[in-house]
């Protein structure tokens, strides 16, 4: 399995749910980087993906954005190859 990376809050809704979903994908380690513990983690997360939202999650090398994104390739059969990689 590849390493999952997010960055994300410590009261964030959507980081939470897509833990919980990570979780249930088999996902046991997720290498979570706190950006409201520190600013210049969010301001390097913005640099490399462009967004100012969390969760923003990386599997792999491959930025597959946030919990909507993992959503829809949860819902497209997608998720599960990108996690067996």
């Amino acid at each position: 399995m590849p390493p999952v990376k997010m960055y994300c809050t410590a009261v964030c809704p959507y980081c939470i749910m897509a833990e919980k979903l990570l979780n249930k994908k088999g996902v046991s380690q997720i290498e979570k980087i706190r950006i409201d513990l520190d600013p210049a983690q969010r301001d390097e997360m913005i640099r490399i993906t462009g967004r100012r939202t969390v969760p923003q999650i990386y599997i792999g090398e491959r930025h597959v954005g946030g919990f909507d994104d993992i959503s829809a390739l949860d819902a497209a059969g997608e998720l599960d190859p990108l996690l067996a990689a």
